[in-house]
Parts: structure tokens; C-alpha cells; sequence
């Protein structure tokens, strides 16, 4: 089956990877990865280890990485897409703040709606919760018509 705009699956360190469930948390976040600077790949690698080793967390799964045209502003490099599902005892406002300061770690810039990025980071959906807030709406817009989300998701077993 071919899909519109997808170029191909790819695999890292841990694209894809499961490590199961945890006790101890209170929220199940299923957060979209996104970037089309440089080597995405190493780049998801690099965020997911340091999501292992943050505390507030622990990674349930990792999809496979999507490599997919841009949308929106086409004139750009073809961008990778993966999801996370994780657990966090965070509440969703702080989960935003957290993934906003990680996408500045990794160098991520705003200049224009839907320019490159290094590393773009939405809450997809956290728990059951439906929220729609200037700052935060879950769940994403988007992400039930998105093969950038639809086909990482559906890679996953959790």
C-alpha cells in the first residue's frame, strides 16, 4: 500500500523500541517528534535518552520513524516523524513546559509557521483529556487525519 507523501520507514537506537509499563506514575502522554535539520534520527536517539534518564518519565514505547514530504510550507527537506508514549505524573501544562525547554535544548528555532526544524515536540494526547486553551489544545489538531502521526502510531503495540 502506498501512502501520499510517505518516502519510508527508518529504525534507530531506539526507533523502534518497548519497554513496557511502569508503576508509580499517574498520566499515559503520547507525544509526536518531528525535525527535518540534519540527522533526525541521531537527533530522536539523543531526545529519547534523555528522556530515559529524566525522572518525571518513563518511555513505554518508541515507533518506528516515518520519513514523510513537508506539509504546509512544501519548499523544505522531507521530515521524519515518530511517536512516544510515556508515563508521567506531570500534569499536561507542565509536560508542555518541560517539551518547550527540550526543543530549545536541541536548538529548535521559530521563524515563520511551519518552517525546518531540529526538533519538534506536541503533545498528542494525554490520557483522556480534552482540552482547547490558547496555550495547549489535546487532543492535537491534526492528528487523527496526519500520516505523520496516524502511521508511527499504528506501528506500535502498546
Amino acid at each position: 500500500m502506498k501512502i501520499l507523501g510517505a518516502r519510508g520507514l527508518v529504525r534507530s537506537r531506539f526507533c523502534p523500541c518497548y519497554f513496557g509499563f511502569k508503576d508509580g506514575f499517574r498520566h499515559i502522554a503520547v507525544v509526536g517528534l518531528g525535525g527535518n535539520i540534519g540527522r533526525s534520527d541521531k537527533r530522536f536517539d539523543k531526545f529519547i535518552r534523555v528522556l530515559l534518564d529524566d525522572r518525571r518519565f518513563h518511555v513505554v514505547e518508541v515507533s518506528p520513524i516515518l520519513v514523510n514530504a513537508a506539509f504546509g510550507y512544501e519548499d523544505q527537506a522531507d521530515f521524519s516523524n515518530a511517536v512516544i508514549n510515556l508515563q508521567t505524573s506531570v500534569s499536561v501544562y507542565a509536560l508542555l513546559k518541560i517539551l518547550q525547554r527540550y526543543e530549545l535544548k536541541f536548538k529548535r528555532t521559530r521563524s515563520f509557521k511551519n518552517a525546518p526544524r531540529t526538533l519538534d515536540l506536541d503533545i498528542l494526547y494525554f490520557g483522556a483529556k480534552v482540552l482547547k486553551s490558547p496555550k495547549l489544545t489535546i487532543p492535537h489538531p491534526g492528528v487523527t487525519t496526519r500520516m505523520s502521526v496516524i502511521v508511527p502510531m499504528g506501528l506500535m503495540r502498546s
